[in-house]
């Protein structure tokens, strides 16, 4: 009987708690001035610089050499080299294209100058070639006795 009366008073204590962390998490300072508002432009004011825009010789410079690096990452473990990169040309230029609409000097700098890949170019290169290969026309599903 002792330790369910133990049980007892710890899990009245535990509700307690639940209760008070409830009703304080409820009482924000925000709810008080008037409820969940969209904050105003002047609240909304950025204690940074975005940097310096990208120049156009940049992102053309980005764009011929991504898309020459896309190729060589392409045809690296093919037999026949040189028509798999007339292949792989189009659509790596594609990628590269629709990559440098969204580019910032940031990670011009690192691929350019650096040469290395940031996690948003390998993010931003997972969507432009989803975007570009989409394009493509799909083969035709076989048909098998004049079904599809």
């Amino acid at each position: 009987m002792r330790t369910f009366n133990g049980t007892l008073r710890l899990s009245g204590l535990a509700g307690l708690f639940v209760v008070f962390a409830v009703l304080s998490a409820s009482c924000s300072d925000s709810d008080q001035k008037g409820g969940n508002k969209r904050p105003t432009a002047a609240q909304t004011q950025f204690d940074h610089a975005h940097g310096r825009e990208v120049s156009d010789l940049e992102k053309h410079k980005f764009e011929h050499d991504f898309a020459e690096q896309c190729i060589e990452r392409e045809i690296a473990r093919s037999a026949g080299k040189e028509a798999d990169r007339a292949r792989f040309a189009e659509p790596c230029m594609c990628i590269a294209g629709y990559m440098m609409k969204d580019l910032t000097a940031k990670e011009a700098q690192k691929f350019l100058k650096e040469h290395k890949n940031t996690q948003s170019l390998q993010i931003r290169f997972e969507n432009a070639a989803y975007h570009c290969l989409q394009q493509k026309a799909q083969p035709k599903a076989p048909t098998i006795f004049q079904r599809r």
